[in-house]
């Protein structure tokens, strides 16, 4: 079944429809520096509007980029709590417009 709103796509092929802040987390958690370096968040759709990325730094921490272009919003921080990250992203992803 296709995600109703969007999905979450990891560098190693893990794919997540509509994930929970607890998928987010565990996304978050599986990333490494050697072969799962990122996880990428976007409707599910041809040219999504918005995405939202989390990324490994080599400093032991992750960068993370919410980009929408509805909004003319385009965000970059960086972020060493998973939790954090899941539990902002989270709260990003629910104020995109489906």
């Amino acid at each position: 079944m296709a995600a109703g709103h969007y999905c979450a796509d990891s560098e190693n092929g893990d794919h997540v429809d509509d994930p929970s802040e607890d998928a987010l987390f565990m996304l978050i958690s599986d990333l490494n520096d050697s072969d799962n370096t990122f996880i990428v968040i976007q409707p599910d759709e041809d040219e999504p509007a918005w995405f939202a990325s989390v990324s490994v730094l080599d400093e032991d921490g992750f960068e993370i980029v919410r980009h929408d272009t509805t909004c003319r919003e385009h965000d970059i921080a960086i972020e060493n709590h998973r939790d954090r990250i899941a539990g902002d992203l989270t709260k990003w992803l629910a104020a995109r417009d489906f």
